[in-house]
């Protein structure tokens, strides 16, 4: 059998095109929105709670509500239940600090079996890696970006 002309993989790409569901690219960005919304207004009923009921300044309420907030991720998490809401709210359960606590307990449970170093901690920290190195260097790309407007505007 012979190397596949230029033809024959464009009209299987035509074929198989017919195959695969459309997706609702507006109600998922509405659903998304909604819900990494609805998780920062989780956030900022925590932090308020944090203020008035244990008498925290604004500022220092800040790292006790991320540690809720991934408490709560954690414990949905390992009820099987974050999973299944993070499947229909798509993005907007990724993007906030519950997504990213979900996908390390996740790692963690799901390898656990090969024990803590290798498998709990060497598995955990491959999916962290990930997303702290582009985090860093989203970060560095928008304080730049931030920089030059800066000067170029004052």
């Amino acid at each position: 059998m012979g190397p596949v002309s230029r033809q024959e993989q464009m009209a299987y790409q035509r074929k198989a095109r017919r195959y695969i569901p459309n997706r609702p690219i507006a109600k998922n960005t509405v659903r998304a929105f909604l819900v990494g919304g609805g998780i920062c207004v989780l956030g900022q009923a925590i932090q308020h709670a944090f203020v008035r009921f244990a008498h925290f300044t604004v500022k220092d309420a800040a790292n006790p509500t991320v540690a809720v907030l991934i408490l709560l991720s954690v414990i949905f998490t390992a009820l099987g239940v974050y999973d299944k809401f993070a499947q229909w709210a798509g993005g907007g359960s990724a993007v906030p600090v519950t997504g990213f606590a979900n996908t390390m307990a996740s790692a963690a449970m799901e390898y656990r079996s090969e024990g803590w170093v290798n498998g709990v901690g060497g598995s955990m920290f491959k999916l962290a890696g990930a997303v702290i190195v582009f985090g860093v260097v989203s970060a560095f790309f928008v304080a730049l970006v931030r920089y030059i407007i800066g000067h170029l505007a004052g």
